[in-house]
């Protein structure tokens, strides 16, 4: 049974349904674990909400300084793996990883460390973070430069959460294929764009793959973890990056925990992997990830 919106957020969605459908829940089927995420997420987000259109967010991304390019960040010249550093308190799968950790001192040690990217989860309830880390992190980068560029890490369900990355310093936004309808990714994805911001489309198979090529994605990440069982398999990545087109950038997420496993996802041509539990617990993150790229 779907947990009942607040009347805002139904108003809203009812207003809005040739945007987002005529049901306020995705009519794609998930994983229990997504399911509950994905619900709470609009609920959470029912008291922010206000029109935002393409108009809006490139009047945005005109306003503000811009932001490193994300993209670019994961094409490393030398062949060798491009690392996404994540900042993650606590996740479901894991549960409490390091909890009370300052997201601008971790930064801070991923950017001295030879991180590529940064991804900061920004959802409080499942993984501990907040906006707030992220406004902090880009403006430490502001301060201490190169900046390296920030993914913000969130369940993406309306434009108004892709005005407030922009507005936080974030240089891209995550679109979990499997959470969201056709209508929804292209609504998303296309005022990302307006907002001058990356897209990371996260798959799980081959349909959802289909789908994120259907709509002209071009940094495609392989979630290597089950989410309605959170068992990590890195078959995923070998299975599905070799289907990639050549040009779009091929990211292995979850379930890289050392050289062995980054060495794997690379043989099936992944151009950079997303780390998040194993570079929070590692005493050395710089030896973790010289080791991702031996």
């Amino acid at each position: 049974m779907r947990p009942k919106l607040p009347e805002q957020a139904r108003e809203y969605t009812e207003f809005f349904g040739f945007v987002f459908g005529p049901e306020p829940y995705s009519l794609i089927a998930m994983s229990d674990k997504l399911t509950e995420i994905i619900a709470w997420k609009r609920q959470e987000i029912a008291s922010r909400l206000r029109p935002v259109t393409e108009d809006d967010l490139a009047k945005l991304d005109a306003s503000l300084p811009r932001p490193p390019s994300f993209a670019a960040a994961l094409q490393r010249s030398d062949g060798k793996l491009a690392v996404i550093a994540e900042i993650k308190r606590r996740s479901p799968s894991a549960g409490a990883i390091r909890e009370g950790i300052s997201a601008t001192e971790q930064a801070l040690r991923y950017q001295a460390a030879g991180a590529s990217a940064l991804s900061v989860l920004t959802d409080e309830k499942f993984f501990g973070g907040s906006l707030d880390d992220l406004r902090a992190v880009t403006a430490q980068f502001r301060e201490k430069t190169p900046a390296l560029p920030c993914l913000r890490k969130d369940f993406m369900v309306h434009p108004v959460q892709i005005a407030e990355a922009r507005e936080a310093g974030a240089s891209a936004i995550l679109i979990i294929v499997r959470a969201l309808n056709d209508e929804e990714i292209k609504v998303l994805f296309t005022l990302a764009r307006a907002a001058g911001l990356d897209s990371l489309f996260e798959i799980h198979n081959e349909a959802e793959l289909e789908r994120a090529l259907h709509h002209g994605a071009k940094i495609i990440g392989v979630n290597n973890r089950d989410l309605s069982i959170f068992k990590t398999d890195l078959s995923l990545s070998e299975r599905l990056i070799p289907k990639f087109p050549r040009a779009v950038i091929a990211v292995s997420e979850s379930g890289i925990f050392n050289g062995t496993d980054a060495a794997r996802v690379h043989e099936a041509g992944a151009h950079a992997v997303l780390v998040g539990e194993a570079l929070m617990k590692a005493p050395a993150p710089a030896h973790l990830i010289a080791d991702f790229r031996k």
